[in-house]
């Protein structure tokens, strides 16, 4: 019986081991990994190959640029500027992304998930509405909206996986830092994903869903 118990708490120890080690990058086993540009990388990996130690610089590990806006000139009235391994090869296996988010004045970041990352806020410039809602509850109530008004200094959490938005609600233009704990944090915008996929979900699964009729589903389309 002891060993029996035994077996059955390692099981459940493994399992909750391995849920925690998948909630974020894994650890790196060396100093550093500076990832080889996919172009000239002979085998694809999950992340990106290193570069032979020997042969790095310091330049691995710098970008610059992060002192001027990105552009906001689109419908949404926000732009990012994204510090990732892409830009900066040395943040290979560290687990690490940073953006830098500009907004206009009624900028909005529309509701969308991350799924590989939390990502963390820091509100530098303007007054932002941002808020992130819970996965489906178990009882059979309404998922829970966490929403806050936010000002320079404010620092916030997006959980991972969870549908999240930022909008900035002051009369001039807003900037942000985000971070996120995974080099692929990965992103999917709601509105895009479910009317905008190609080819489209078919309507009888949206119309169905959101209980519409086909004419606003393909007027949705139409948007995305």
């Amino acid at each position: 019986m002891a060993a029996a118990g035994f077996l059955v708490t390692l099981a459940i120890f493994l399992v909750s081991s391995s849920s925690i080690s998948n909630a974020f990058d894994n650890d790196p086993l060396q100093d550093f990994c500076v990832a080889v540009p996919d172009a000239s990388a002979a085998v694809f990996v999950n992340g990106k190959i290193c570069k032979n130690p020997k042969q790095v610089t310091t330049d691995d590990f710098l970008a610059s640029g992060f002192n001027t806006p990105a552009s906001t000139n689109n419908s949404l009235g926000f732009g990012v500027k994204v510090a990732d391994v892409n830009l900066i090869p040395g943040l290979n296996t560290l687990g690490l992304t940073v953006l830098r988010v500009d907004f206009e004045p009624d900028g909005v970041v529309p509701p969308h998930t991350h799924p590989r990352a939390t990502e963390v806020i820091t509100v530098l410039e303007g007054t932002f509405y941002a808020g992130f809602v819970t996965s489906n509850p178990t009882d059979n109530t309404k998922n829970k909206l966490f929403a806050k008004i936010l000002k320079p200094g404010d620092v916030f959490v997006f959980p991972i996986g969870l549908v999240h938005f930022q909008r900035n609600v002051g009369k001039t233009k807003g900037m942000a830092i985000v971070a996120f704990n995974s080099q692929n944090p990965g992103v999917i915008t709601i509105g895009n994903a479910v009317f905008g996929s190609e080819p489209h979900i078919a309507p009888e699964v949206l119309t169905k869903s959101f209980q519409v009729d086909k004419k606003v589903i393909e007027y949705l389309e139409s948007k995305f």
